[in-house]
């Protein structure tokens, strides 16, 4: 166990936690909303500190993160629980596994030994991942701290529900991020993850300010946040934080509670994405839909092709010190 950062103490050995928007209040004995920080005698403790379920080497690209040190590695980490509740979610055997089977599982891998990993593998970062990294705060910030030193970036994949407490902590260490933003109806994110919308598009906002590289993803549920009102709301939003922001749109396929809703036609997937350049977004990609076009990096300026990608492979990137080969116009991102 580790004591938990972002905390106040409350009367009658309550706490309260200051790490995402939930602000649970959490009673002696209990846990909160995420259910991997506990109240033990009026201190709140994280459960999975040093304590990941799962750790890999992924292409950056699978993040998805395309303007991030492009065709590098992440050393990818993750603990179990998730201060969401998806019904959609992908990871849900580890990010519900404290809720659904009450336990709290992974293997004792300390924060110097995830960074000595890191540069073992040729890593160009660390990825916090594959569930919610606030809810694994400390460990993901005493790991970047580490890790910054020894020349390797850090990056978040996350659902954007951190307090700006919460960011401004990590963004010394913080180089990259990859937010979801699910949807732009309150109702979705109350019916579908049991959160809401806007401390997600603040915490979108305040990762720009804070100098985070940012981009943003949306998972294209059919009849569920496909309509061109709503991808014309959220392409606008990204283009009001900044054009430079990398929007992708990847296909839904059905999965834990949500197998009532058909796989995401590649024509919709399409649409979200001349929605997003015919609203002015510099870079729009299609994922989860192998071998389409929209995979690939163009320039915004000239139009020609810069990295071409199959999956999650580079296979091509012409990109010269961080400009477009033909036309010298800058191209957005870190390690460009």
């Amino acid at each position: 166990m580790k004591e938990a950062y972002l905390y106040e103490k409350l009367p009658q050995g309550k706490v309260r936690c200051h790490l995402c928007h939930h602000y649970c209040v959490i009673a002696d004995g209990k846990r909160g909303l995420c259910y991997v920080r506990e109240n033990r005698g009026g201190t709140l403790y994280s459960l999975t500190y040093e304590r990941p379920i799962s750790a890999n080497v992924d292409p950056i690209e699978k993040k998805p993160l395309f303007h991030f040190l492009p065709g590098s590695s992440a050393f990818s980490i993750a603990t179990v629980g998730c201060n969401f509740r998806c019904l959609h979610c992908q990871n849900h055997d580890i990010s519900q596994m404290p809720i659904e089977e009450g336990r709290i599982s992974g293997d004792k891998v300390s924060c110097e030994e995830i960074v000595s990993l890191a540069l073992k593998y040729k890593s160009a970062s660390i990825a916090y991942t594959y569930t919610e990294p606030t809810i694994f705060f400390e460990y993901a910030y005493d790991t970047a701290k580490i890790a910054q030193k020894k020349g390797i970036k850090n990056n978040f994949v996350t659902n954007g529900f951190m307090t700006s407490e919460a960011l401004e902590m990590i963004a010394p260490y913080l180089d990259g991020a990859n937010v979801d933003l699910k949807s732009f109806s309150e109702k979705f994110y109350r019916k579908v993850c049991s959160a809401s919308l806007k401390p997600v598009l603040e915490g979108i906002k305040k990762m720009k300010e804070l100098g985070i590289w940012v981009e943003v993803t949306t998972l294209i549920i059919p009849t569920m946040n496909d309509s061109d009102g709503e991808l014309r709301e959220i392409a606008r939003f990204i283009l009001s934080v900044s054009p430079e922001i990398p929007w992708h749109v990847t296909a839904f396929y059905p999965t834990y509670k949500m197998l009532d809703k058909p796989r995401t036609p590649q024509g919709i997937i399409r649409k979200a994405s001349e929605i997003g350049l015919e609203e002015g977004l510099r870079y729009v990609y299609s994922g989860n839909i192998p071998g389409e076009e929209g995979e690939n990096t163009y320039c915004y300026n000239c139009k020609n092709l810069l990295i071409r990608r199959l999956g999650f492979q580079m296979l091509e990137n012409k990109i010269k010190k961080g400009k477009c080969f033909h036309c010298g116009t800058p191209i957005d991102g870190v390690g460009m």
